[in-house]
């Protein structure tokens, strides 16, 4: 399954030079978080309806 996720570079968490960002992938039942300088190191999961709770809550601020 992770050789089919595609994985999307978040545009706020850039220094400036580009390397450090947060990327997020879909899967059916998850959503997985990893740090895009270590793409084969440890990811996160998250459940989808928690994901969201959290992007409208980071939209907030």
């Amino acid at each position: 399954m992770a050789d089919q996720l595609t994985w999307v570079k978040s545009s706020y968490s850039s220094s400036g030079d580009g390397n450090d960002c947060v990327e997020v992938a879909a899967a059916p039942r998850a959503v997985l978080v990893r740090d895009s300088k270590d793409a084969g190191g440890p990811r996160l999961t998250h459940a989808p309806r928690a994901w969201a709770a959290f992007v409208a809550y980071a939209a907030l601020g």
